[in-house]
């Protein structure tokens, strides 16, 4: 096994919230107040990214800037985004809670990290505050990240390196190339590839599927072989050096190595 030091998670669609399902309906609410419709893909679209930088890209988006102009007389501009922004972070902190459930598998992974004296860092495009309502309910399920680097942490978030930056230093591990970065998302994978770490996508559990476990466990091996086919392709054109269905299948990747 190549010497792995530690793995970076993800938090939606990778280590909680199967599916990543919290953000949604609180983005397609928050544009509603503003009189925008906005549909669940357009909210989905920029995943991973830092919920400011997630606004300003879905306010970019033709159909809606389309809305905004005709409701507002001009085009959508920064000041909006924050407008919307106050809107989203409370309504985003009352919400994440409820989906805070670790994935199927994750302890296990967990485990095996920590039997191993791999390091456990994470990473999300979720605030700090947001992370606060997460963060007591993963513990009362036994899992306690050695670090967590939010968006607003620092200076610049995904799809840039300085969070995985950040994690060395607190985790004291490199080189990157002995860091792994799991993620659901093109930005989260992205981060970790303008950091110099091996990329892992994850299918089935995250943004780009979109289903909770129940749902599909009710779809034929066929069905899910598609939606598996269509996430890796999209995850593999985002950086990914490997993809898997979920984080309980990690462990036997890194036996690979």
């Amino acid at each position: 096994m190549t010497d792995i030091k530690a793995v970076v998670f993800d938090w939606a669609g990778t280590l909680v919230d199967f599916g990543s399902f919290a953000p949604m309906g609180v983005f397609v609410e928050c544009f509603r107040q503003f009189g925008i419709e906005s549909s669940i893909e357009q909210a989905r679209a920029p995943m991973g990214l830092p919920k400011w930088s997630h606004i300003r890209t879905m306010l970019d988006d033709p159909d809606i800037a389309r809305q905004w102009q005709e409701k507002y007389g001009k085009a959508p501009v920064d000041a909006d985004v924050d407008e919307i922004y106050k809107i989203f972070v409370p309504m985003n902190e009352k919400v994440a809670a409820d989906y805070a459930d670790l994935v199927p598998g994750a302890l296990e992974t967990i485990r095996y990290l920590r039997d191993r004296k791999i390091r456990i860092g994470s990473t999300t495009g979720y605030t700090r505050s947001i992370m606060e309502h997460v963060l007591p309910i993963v513990k009362e399920q036994g899992f306690v990240p050695d670090n967590l680097i939010c968006s607003d942490d620092l200076s610049e978030g995904r799809p840039g390196p300085l969070g995985m930056y950040q994690t060395f230093v607190d985790l004291a591990v490199y080189p990157p190339s002995a860091v792994i970065k799991v993620d659901d998302t093109v930005p989260g994978l992205q981060e970790g590839v303008a950091a110099g770490c091996i990329a892992v996508g994850l299918a089935l559990s995250g943004n780009f599927v979109g289903k909770t476990p129940d749902e599909l466990a009710l779809m034929s091996e066929s069905e899910i072989d598609t939606l598996r086919r269509a996430a890796t392709k999209m995850l593999k054109d985002g950086g990914a050096d490997h993809v898997i269905d979920t984080v309980a299948d990690l462990p036997a990747l890194i036996e690979r190595f």
